[in-house]
């Protein structure tokens, strides 16, 4: 018998990209209901390894976990009473906060460029990932997310800038990726998982052609018919032939949620310790 609405525990997650979904896997197996609240800004290019697109198709599977989309906090509520699954919607934090108190809030949107909220209070736990998070400012727990340095962040000094340099996959770094020129609307009829060529035209940004940086299989793209911003990541071209990947999670993003779960982990066994003292 499932548990009553208000027993089930509760989780919010901002953002919709592969870590997100990662997350949200993770902390499904760990009997948490999650809501991923969706931020279009920036857009998800790697959608075959989230579960993004969910908004616009009603589901979408990752893994062997497949997420619904919701379309407002009544839908939430009733979908707390059911076991533990991944939801997806266009609701912002402030409309879901009415639906019920909120177990565990996470930003994992991965916001390089704007100044990050204040998060303590708006749930029993708050978690920050990635730029411009500090214990002593804006939430509970902070984690790292630069590579090679993933992890909890354990007094209160500020995780990492962002510098604007990418990460390497297959020892390629940012020339595996395309940044829009000019903000305006994104048109593609390119799937991801396809085979690409350099040069070879992968839509068009305001009708100014978009060309792949590189041979290899297109990793991510943002969605057609998506309005995006000037300077934000539009393509990605995995250059590691056999080894590319551009379906479920990878170990970035495994390895971000990990680090979240045990966040989640010692801060339950903090209270435990406080309400029972040896």
């Amino acid at each position: 018998m499932s548990q009553p609405n208000d027993q089930r525990l509760f989780v919010v997650i901002l953002g919709t990209n592969e870590i997100a979904s990662a997350i949200g896997i993770q902390l499904v197996r760990a009997g948490y209901c999650v809501v991923l609240s969706h931020d279009p800004d920036p857009p998800v290019i790697r959608r075959k390894m989230a579960f993004h697109d969910a908004l616009y198709t009603d589901t979408a599977q990752l893994e062997e976990f497949v997420a619904e989309r919701v379309d407002d906090g009544v839908q939430v509520y009733q979908a707390l009473g059911r076991p533990p699954h991944v939801m997806v919607t266009w609701l912002g934090l402030l409309d879901l906060l009415p639906v019920r108190h909120i177990d565990l809030l996470v930003d994992a949107r991965l916001q390089k460029r704007r100044i990050t909220p204040d998060l303590r209070r708006l749930a029993r736990l708050t978690i920050g990932l990635g730029p411009g998070f500090s214990t002593n400012f804006n939430c509970d727990v902070a984690v790292e997310t630069r590579p090679g340095k993933i992890g909890l962040i354990t007094d209160t000094r500020w995780t990492d800038a962002a510098d604007g340099v990418a990460s390497s996959l297959g020892e390629v770094g940012a020339e595996r990726f395309v940044y829009s020129r000019l903000s305006g609307r994104w048109h593609t009829p390119i799937e991801i998982g396809t085979r690409v060529y350099r040069d070879l035209v992968l839509g068009h940004l305001s009708g100014v052609p978009v060309l792949a940086p590189r041979d290899g299989m297109l990793r991510g793209i943002a969605r057609d018919g998506t309005d995006v911003p000037a300077g934000v990541k539009l393509v990605e071209v995995d250059p590691r032939g056999r080894d590319a990947q551009w379906t479920g999670t990878d170990d970035r993003g495994r390895a971000i949620a990990n680090a979240t779960i045990v966040a989640v982990r010692l801060h339950a066994a903090r209270r435990i310790t406080q309400r029972d003292p040896a």
